[in-house]
């Protein structure tokens, strides 16, 4: 503790009402348990009419001056009461409790810690579990850092979220009306007030969130209402920011939402590239689904042919060419898949690129406008689809840096309905990198970082190298479960196991390694207590989560 050069005082703002007396004495304890010492309770009591709630509460203040309470004289509901609670809150920062929940006994110290390695934080959160009727502990969510698209489809900020007083007294305080989402409303304002340099997450568990039946979170008890302030709450978050897009239910999850953004009129021409050698049945059956199946008014088909041999492969590039919306290119160099898409997006005529697999089917129509939809985003350098083999499980749902030494797919295997962890798979969300099987991005984010490598990674990784020069320029990469394709993952080429593609690979391998060095384990929206050694999300042994208390720079 005496490392720490700055002790910000931190404001536990808790709103309450007719808590039953263990939870909330379980909810007080936590709070004077907590090994750093600069905080202060801040309790509205909203007019509880359970006799025990203002005794138990008058006699925790007199143990400690730390605890401040106020009564309400009406029950105002979860909004005004949190309000009434950061009345009295004096701290630097304030932290959001409920009134049956518990604390980690390191939590307000961890918090100080990072504001001691980052003081210009406005935001942070942390990882949280459950906690059942008995006190057992369950379901840990090991959070993504800081992930604009997840925030919109969840509140992926509470638990544990703390803000910056004087931002949230700029914003307002807490809405009325937002009941149940009223947490969410709160830091959507306050992420439109800072910048996400600003916006910390602590890969650590320090909430204990009590859920089981009978709990007393709004947000359980009353889950359509909830719901639909979420939605509001968004749709307001859009409309402030200048954003045309709709807030819908995931189809998926009626807990969760997915955000459709406006398309232009018209809609700019996409430039879809397809390498490909022989294999004419793949083939057709990708290109079909591009032309007939994909409801875009405005793309044109490049097929790359490399070294093609067959017979019948030319005769249907004779036939598909005949298509003016289509064009067969000759690239008579050996494979090499950077080179290939390079010299095809040198000559096409759309603002924006689409890099396609020859191996990729079509399945639902929309799935082009999806992608289109994020590429146009400002904020947003390139989008990924999900992809699924003939089985209907998953084949790519977004790429996760350090995972086997490289890169791996994360959820890849599970059913193509399964939700993943804590819904990932079935919500659109910021990724360090997608699959350049079916990859949608802007011409001039293309020329911008200077196309795919073809110098090092002429087959493996060219994409995750890409997508990681996209963001090291500081644009965003795209996942969206909402373009759904099915991928048959390298059939026109084989295996990657003959020997001098075992030496390829390895020289990829390598070069990935002493370009990005440790980043590749370091994937910001992976955490770093889930596990390396498998896709599966499973857990991380041991963690790789630095702790302050062995770490110079937190003090």
């Amino acid at each position: 503790m005496a490392r720490l050069t700055r002790r910000p005082l931190i404001s536990v703002v808790m709103p309450v009402y007719n808590t039953p007396e263990p939870y909330l004495r379980e909810a007080l304890d936590s709070v004077l348990g907590q090994i750093y010492p600069d905080w202060e309770l801040c309790i509205a009591d909203d007019a509880s009419t359970a006799p025990h709630v203002a005794p138990l509460l008058a006699a925790y203040q007199k143990r400690d001056p730390r605890i401040k309470v106020v009564r309400r004289e009406r029950n105002g509901h979860i909004s005004a009461a949190s309000n009434s609670a950061l009345e009295l809150a004096t701290g630097e920062f304030v932290a959001l409790m409920d009134h049956d929940d518990r604390l980690t006994p390191h939590a307000l110290y961890m918090v100080a810690a990072e504001l001691n390695r980052h003081p210009d934080a406005d935001i942070l959160y942390s990882d949280e579990d459950k906690i059942d009727a008995e006190g057992r502990r369950y379901d840990p969510h090991f959070k993504s850092g800081f992930n604009p698209d997840l925030l919109h489809g969840q509140n992926m900020v509470n638990h544990l979220g703390v803000f910056r007083r004087s931002l949230v007294a700029r914003i307002g305080g807490f809405r009325e009306g937002f009941e149940g989402s009223q947490d969410y409303d709160l830091t959507l304002r306050a992420v439109e007030a800072t910048v996400p340099e600003r916006i910390r997450h602590i890969p650590v568990i320090l909430y204990h969130w009590r859920v089981f039946p009978e709990s007393a979170a709004f947000s359980t008890v009353d889950l359509p209402r909830a719901t639909a302030a979420a939605h509001r709450a968004l749709t307001e978050h859009f409309q402030r920011r200048g954003v045309p897009a709709t807030v819908e239910t995931s189809p998926a999850t009626d807990r969760f939402t997915r955000i459709r953004y406006a398309l232009p009129d018209p809609l700019p021409r996409v430039s879809l590239i397809v390498p490909t050698r022989d294999k004419v049945g793949l083939l057709k059956g990708c290109v079909d689904g591009l032309l007939q199946r994909t409801d875009y008014p405005d793309l044109e088909v490049i097929i790359v042919d490399n070294n093609s041999e067959e017979a019948k492969t030319f005769a249907y590039f004779d036939t598909v060419k005949k298509d003016p919306r289509v064009r067969v290119l000759r690239y008579e160099a050996p494979f090499n898949y950077s080179s290939i898409n390079n010299f095809a997006v040198a000559q096409a005529t759309g603002s924006m690129i689409g890099l396609i697999n020859n191996d990729i089917e079509v399945i639902g129509a929309d799935w082009l406008k999806e992608m289109v939809s994020h590429a146009l985003r400002p904020e947003v350098g390139a989008v990924g689809a999900k992809l699924y083999y003939a089985d209907n499980t998953i084949q790519h749902a977004g790429v996760i840096t350090g995972i086997c030494g490289v890169a791996g797919h994360g959820h890849k295997g599970l059913p193509r309905d399964a939700y993943g962890y804590f819904s990932r798979a079935q919500l659109t969300q910021n990724l360090s990198c997608v699959t350049a099987a079916c990859l949608i991005m802007r011409r001039a984010v293309f020329d911008e970082v200077g196309g795919l490598d073809d110098k090092n990674l002429a087959v493996a990784f060219n994409d995750v190298d890409f997508c990681l020069r996209i963001r090291e320029r500081g644009h965003l990469i795209v996942w969206t479960p909402f373009a759904e394709l099915y991928h048959l993952e390298s059939a026109s080429r084989g295996p990657d196991t003959a020997p001098d593609k075992v030496q390829r690979f390895n020289s990829e391998v390598s070069y990935m390694r002493q370009r990005w060095g440790d980043l590749l384990a370091q994937d910001p929206y992976y955490n770093p207590n889930l596990t390396l050694d498998a896709e599966n999300f499973g857990l991380a042994f041991p963690p790789r989560v630095k702790k302050p208390w062995f770490d110079k720079e937190s003090t």
